[in-house]
């Protein structure tokens, strides 16, 4: 649920969400329309990148969907007229998918994140732009926790463009005066994630396993240090993007201060589910190579600029995301 005043700040506010109906952007959707937000969705609604009508149940009636792509540059000229807030969550996420397939994850986070800034530079200079990045622009960490002065060395073709398109965003601000700003998400997770697959991040294939009552698979040795944040607050810090002058131009990293090794969230996510098992196995070779090991960052900037900070532990996050699969999981494990 959103603050009160910062509710207030979105009140009769017209709102693009491109990825709308994937995992954050419903989540987004549903803050937005509690706060009285007149809300668009935008979303390719191709099966490989996770969006889902079944994510916006319950508000189908209250927000506008709709289903294109934004490749199509066409259609997002008239999509950013007369919007408040673009919130740019549309992106290709798979790390092994963007080295397989290099042209389409250059084509959604690169291309058509330029298509994006285009539309607003001609057609709605005034809108906010809050774009998601990733914590894969920093690459294998060369200290910890990640600050936003680490260098951005990524490891893999996303991590390349989801830089440049991060980049994109800045230079528009700086050139063209457009009201930017960018989140380096890190672990985000919770429910109305994608689940079927690792596509969206490795612990929504562990959520399915645990509920579909299979083996959990941990690659490499467990040790790997994370830091996860549950959706909500993830959202949060969209909103406090989009509505704090402060936020205009900057990059800030989002994270947690749990930070626990991918043996100790295996066991934590069992405890609490109370059943299930796990198993060590050896990285294939496609994801041994760009795994980035050890990550967890510094959210100062955030918190002493925008005053965010997570709220929700992770125990209470992985509870309430392994009780929406246990009741809604037939319309995750499977094609949308």
């Amino acid at each position: 649920m959103i603050a009160p005043d910062l509710a207030e700040e979105f009140r009769g506010k017209r709102i693009l969400v491109t990825g709308g109906l994937g995992f954050i952007g419903s989540h987004l959707a549903r803050a937005l329309v509690a706060a009285g937000s007149d809300v668009l969705l935008v979303d390719s609604l191709i099966p490989e990148y996770g969006g889902n009508l079944a994510n916006i149940r319950g508000i189908e009636e209250r927000v506008r969907v709709n289903v294109s792509d934004v490749r199509d540059a066409h259609s997002l000229r008239q999509l950013v007229r007369g919007q408040d807030v673009v919130f740019n969550l549309a992106g290709q996420t798979s790390h092994v998918d963007s080295m397989s397939d290099p042209l389409t994850d250059l084509e959604i986070n690169c291309r058509a994140q330029l298509f994006i800034l285009e539309a607003c530079r001609r057609h709605n200079r005034d809108a906010t732009i809050v774009y998601a990045g990733t914590r894969q622009v920093y690459g294998r960490p060369q200290y910890l926790p990640v600050d936003e002065a680490h260098p951005v060395t990524p490891v893999d073709v996303n991590g390349v463009n989801k830089l440049a398109g991060e980049q994109y965003h800045r230079l528009y601000a700086e050139v063209h005066g457009l009201r930017c700003c960018v989140l380096r998400l890190t672990n985000t997770y919770g429910p109305r994630m994608r689940v079927k697959d690792a596509r969206q991040t490795f612990l929504g294939a562990w959520l399915r396993a645990a509920v579909a009552g299979e083996e959990i698979v941990v690659f490499g040795d467990g040790r790997q240090r994370r830091d996860f944040n549950y959706v909500d607050d993830a959202v949060r810090a969209f909103l406090l993007a989009a509505a704090r002058e402060e936020a205009a131009g900057e990059v800030f990293n989002l994270g947690d201060d749990r930070v626990v090794t991918l043996l100790e969230l295996a066991e934590l996510l069992l405890a609490i589910h109370g059943s299930g098992r796990f198993r060590l196995e050896p990285f294939p070779e496609e994801r041994r190579t760009i795994d980035i090991g050890d990550y967890y960052g510094d959210y100062r900037k955030i918190r002493d600029t925008l005053g965010w900070a997570p709220t929700v532990p992770l125990e209470e996050g992985l509870s309430r995301s392994l009780d929406f699969y246990a009741d809604h999981g037939d319309l995750y494990w499977g094609d949308p």
